[in-house]
């Protein structure tokens, strides 16, 4: 279990670094969505 904490640590500190990039250089990091939201999206564009 240790490394599990150890491995999901790394993880956010990576994706926070990637967000505070994206954010530095003025372009923004889409959020995450479900396909079914993606789809709606498609059908009424």
């Amino acid at each position: 279990m240790p490394k599990v904490r150890l491995q999901r640590a790394f993880s956010a500190t990576a994706i926070n670094v990637i967000r505070l990039d994206s954010d530095w250089a003025g372009t923004p990091v889409h959020p995450r969505t479900s396909r079914l939201e993606r789809l709606a999206c498609q059908l009424t564009a």
